[in-house]
């Protein structure tokens, strides 16, 4: 039996250096170095050797809803709410209540915000598992 774990998450983007900006304001990302290829496509950091890849795509139609997201955990969560308000990011809980988190039956806190090209982004207090 094998095993799998996330590497990276991309993104299609209309533009690359707008979308970097963005991450590395609101999500204290580092852009790291592109090893794949010479292309335009812009690397970002996430925790424990995982990636986010931005894919510039100047024609780009984004249609999605929140169902289609991708979540990151924090061990601060009341920070980062803070961080989203300073920089005026607007956020909401899962039925769309602006400036309010959601808290699931199992005690995890989670909000929804949308990046520039209108993906849906989550970020929750879920504690890591231990492996």
């Amino acid at each position: 039996m094998f095993s799998l774990e996330i590497n990276h998450i991309a993104l299609s983007v209309k533009d690359v250096d707008k979308s970097v900006a963005f991450y590395k304001k609101v999500l204290c990302l580092k852009e790291i170095e592109n090893t794949a290829s010479n292309s335009k496509t812009r690397w970002l950091a996430l925790a424990e050797n995982k990636q986010l890849h931005l894919i510039p795509r100047p024609n780009l139609e984004v249609k999605t809803n929140k169902a289609i997201h991708f979540a990151l955990s924090t061990n601060n969560f009341k920070q980062v709410l803070n961080h989203l308000n300073t920089l005026e990011i607007p956020f909401s809980d899962w039925k769309n209540t602006p400036n309010k988190n959601y808290i699931r039956k199992d005690g995890v806190q989670q909000i929804y915000f949308q990046d520039l090209d209108q993906y849906w982004v989550e970020v929750n207090n879920t504690p890591t598992l231990s492996k």
